[in-house]
């Protein structure tokens, strides 16, 4: 009573071999005091699983169809889930340089393994955030050779996985969390994937000319399966990131 076991962390031991039982990096020994000592760890006992980035789907060896996501506010919904108290797997999709202590990180590259990957954590998770942006459409073939400029005619695609809907589909008590990246009709666009979906709530913002992608502020709407809608100020995808956690939460029961 009282206690916080913190497991080992896993990596070379004393000789060749390796495994758990190295003791745990001083960043994640900080991580894990913050995630029980700040807040009211609301989250304590629940397992929040949230994605990340954006897929590629390779054309061939060198190009690939992709979107401009920089994977931070999924990030940060990682994090703030993680210091209210929850256990936190991140599955990152071409994400560069992470390194998150306490908070588990699976590495993903396309739509299919992005949905292989969350259908292993899945039947565990209390709320699942799905930030990722998705491709949407991927080439027939993949050529395993680069493809000569004087070749690079046409392509031809077909739709990716719907990971959003393939995963709603089979929930249970889970609440799903999803995103809209929109240039026009914001609100009826996220009310029908709302509803498409089978989410739970949902946050649509304007990405004309490229907002938001890659910045550390947002502004937009949430979305709610009763009808409400929930106007979001300018404000850091920190603050956003809590603002869903809450409502995800209330919602959760």
């Amino acid at each position: 009573r009282g206690f916080i076991v913190l497991e080992p962390d896993t990596g070379r031991l004393t000789g060749n071999d390796s495994g758990a039982g190295r003791f745990p990096t001083t960043e994640r020994i900080l991580s894990e005091f913050c995630a029980i000592s700040t807040r009211d760890g609301d989250l304590v006992g629940k397992k929040v699983l949230v994605t990340a980035g954006g897929t590629r789907e390779a054309i061939d060896p060198v190009r690939f169809i992709g979107n401009h996501s920089s994977g931070k506010q999924g990030i940060a919904v990682a994090k703030a889930a993680h210091l209210r108290g929850a256990h936190v797997t991140l599955i990152a999709a071409n994400i560069d340089g992470l390194n998150l202590p306490g908070i588990k990180t699976v590495n993903i590259t396309d739509a299919e393994s992005m949905l292989h990957a969350v259908e292993n954590e899945f039947t565990e998770c209390n709320i699942l955030v799905m930030a990722a942006a998705v491709a949407d459409a991927k080439p027939i073939k993949q050529m395993s050779e680069k493809i000569k400029k004087a070749d690079y005619i046409s392509i031809d695609l077909e739709e990716t996985i719907d990971i959003l809907k393939a995963i709603s589909a089979k929930k249970g008590k889970q609440i799903v969390v999803g995103f809209a990246a929109e240039t026009r009709e914001l609100l009826a666009s996220a009310t029908s994937k709302l509803e498409a979906k089978n989410l739970d709530l949902i946050y649509v913002n304007d990405v004309s000319d490229g907002a938001i992608f890659g910045q550390d502020q947002t502004q937009g709407t949430i979305l709610l399966r009763n009808g409400e809608n929930i106007p979001v100020s300018r404000q850091s995808k920190d603050t956003l990131s809590d603002l869903l956690l809450d409502y995800a939460l209330k919602q959760l029961g």
